[in-house]
């Protein structure tokens, strides 16, 4: 597979496109050749660190690597086809899972030879895209045999790690003896729609982007197809040059199964270029934003394999206002971009969870990329996208909303933001004995400067979601007759969900308060502190912004003094040296 070496270069237009956020067909098609020679690296890498590794019961990896290359060789398509395996999502996260358990950088139960091996099945599957005649041994786990962007084989064995023979012979291809159109096989389904077709892969072990997993084929395949053909439409009709884009780089969705409704889950990694992971969705707009976020964050990570954005020895933590835990630098900068492309996805919706998500997006955008833009851990190029991206979402600020989504919007963002410093954030021994002092002379609390997050926290690992409350908010935007079911049992469809919280999101302000405050009297943990302060604000009381703006204080200071100090009042105290 030997090619004159080209160094990549992205054209003014291409770069610029990519610091914005954007990144159009042709921008797009750079990354994933760039993303190619960087396979090809790690790939290498690979071969080189397993030349003294046992092959165990498979043929040394210089047999597959000769299939791969013959494969290759066959013709200008058969060409083409490979280049597609060699740059299949999976590949990129065998490569590199191998690679550190070959320099001893990560561990697996899976014998060594399972993971060298797999060379062994994707040069299978580029013989079978090729149509040549073969025979090629591939590694079996746990009773299946993969061929990558294929499928698998269903092979019982005793041995939960084995070995299969697959053939190829006038166009006919068997896997341990059995044809690929028996019913031992499961092909991979085809996403398709109008300019656009993706795989579902639920076959591949190195699918889930960390580490192997099982094969774990999908009943509701169809599901997804009848959720995809829809989603690709929104994606289209929102930004045409942006679903091409989509179109040329995203190759697969890895399936998951359905989270709980509006808390879908979904991942990429940049060692798998091409490729999202997802629950199932609720619905096509829910799976066409989440094709949005995943592929901000594939452009992302392909631009910084060409380019340096940030020192990555910086191991300081930050806020990241879309997950629960403090996160570094890199990962605060992948947020920041992937929740751009969300944000402009839910800019052109006009419905009014679209409102809300848009309304609710743009403001934690901003809020991370003026913390961010602060950080000196930046080097010019990071700083200049960070500023780019800043240009762009702050006219956004501006532009109407509906107002019962800003305000739902405006709630769902005071309670993250408060939630994680609950969570995250513990004041100083001594800032906490001098508050204490002063509140028992009756003189005014003292300023103090925000602690840096410590991870986990006083309390350990949150016990909910920090998007609960937010969660309630769309179903009551978005389905208020399914929001009057779950009111008497918030919990059982909302995890973590109280009744009090019911109250607040609803609007019964006073039954709120009431509840959340006889649980912070009672010491309370972080969740009912921020349910008070957001009861309070919305009673127009003063404690709602100090409690919001300081509640590891407030509850430090609550313990501190013996729970002698109404929360209320503390609340109040708190809240002059704090803005509003």
């Amino acid at each position: 597979m030997h090619q004159t070496a080209r160094p990549h270069v992205l054209p003014p237009r291409s770069f610029d496109e990519l610091l914005g956020g954007g990144g159009g067909p042709a921008t797009v098609d750079m990354l994933r050749r760039s993303e190619r020679s960087w396979r090809l690296l790690v790939v290498r890498a690979l071969l080189d660190s397993a030349a003294t590794a046992p092959p165990g019961p498979l043929p040394p990896l210089a047999e597959g690597w000769r299939l791969l290359s013959r494969a290759w060789a066959a013709s200008e398509e058969a060409r083409e086809a490979v280049e597609g395996l060699l740059g299949y999502p999976a590949v990129g996260v065998w490569a590199a899972h191998t690679l550190r358990r070959l320099r001893g950088t990560a561990q697996d139960d899976a014998p060594l030879w399972a993971d060298t091996g797999h060379l062994h099945a994707i040069a299978a599957a580029a013989a079978v895209r090729a149509g040549l005649d073969f025979r090629a041994e591939i590694p079996v786990r746990h009773g299946w045999a993969v061929l990558p962007a294929l499928g698998a084989m269903r092979v019982p064995g005793p041995a939960d790690w084995d070995v299969a023979e697959v053939s190829g012979s006038a166009g006919r291809v068997r896997i341990a003896g059995r044809p690929l159109e028996g019913p031992d096989w499961h092909a991979l389904t085809e996403l398709r729609a109008a300019g656009c077709t993706l795989l579902l892969d639920d076959t591949d072990p190195y699918r889930d982007l960390r580490r192997p997993g099982r094969v774990e084929p999908v009943a509701a395949a169809g599901e997804w197809q009848e959720l995809f053909a829809p989603a690709w439409d929104i994606l289209r009709r929102t930004d045409t040059e942006a679903a091409r884009a989509l179109a040329g780089g995203l190759v697969s969705v890895v399936p998951r199964p359905r989270a709980e409704r509006f808390r879908p889950h979904s991942a990429s990694s940049g060692e798998a270029f091409g490729g999202a992971l997802a629950s199932a969705p609720d619905d096509a707009e829910q799976f066409a934003a989440t094709l949005v976020h995943e592929f901000q964050h594939n452009k992302l990570s392909a631009f910084m394999h060409l380019f340096t954005l940030y020192d990555d020895r910086d191991d300081r933590l930050h806020y990241a206002p879309w997950r629960d835990d403090p996160r570094p630098l890199g990962g605060l900068l992948q947020g920041v971009y992937a929740f751009f492309g969300v944000t402009a996805f839910w800019r052109r919706r006009v419905h009014v969870l679209g409102q809300f998500e848009f309304a609710l997006w743009r403001s934690q955008t901003a809020y991370a990329l003026r913390a961010i833009g602060s950080s000196d851990g930046l080097d010019e190029l990071g700083r200049r996208l960070v500023a780019e991206l800043t240009r762009r979402v702050e006219p956004w600020l501006d532009e109407p909303v509906d107002v019962r989504a800003r305000g739902a919007a405006a709630l769902a963002v005071a309670d993250h933001r408060a939630s994680w410093r609950a969570h995250h954030l513990r004041p100083a021994a001594e800032t906490v004995r001098a508050h204490a002092a002063a509140w028992s002379c009756g003189e005014p609390l003292p300023h103090t400067a925000d602690p840096a997050p410590v991870p986990g926290g006083p309390y350990g690992g949150p016990r909910r979601g920090f998007d609960t409350r937010a969660v309630l908010l769309r179903w009551l935007l978005a389905d208020p007759a399914g929001f009057a079911v779950l009111r008497d049992d918030p919990g059982a469809v909302v995890a973590g969900a109280l009744g009090e919280d019911v109250a607040l999101v609803e609007g019964r302000t006073a039954e709120a308060l009431h509840a959340f405050r006889e649980r912070a009297v009672r010491g309370g943990d972080p969740d009912a502190w921020v349910g008070l302060g957001l009861a309070a604000r919305a009673a127009a009381d003063p404690a709602g912004e100090g409690l919001l703006a300081h509640p590891e204080l407030a509850m430090a200071l609550h313990t501190a003094l013996d729970g002698r100090a109404d929360p209320l009042e503390l609340g109040r105290a708190l809240a002059p040296a704090c803005p509003a």
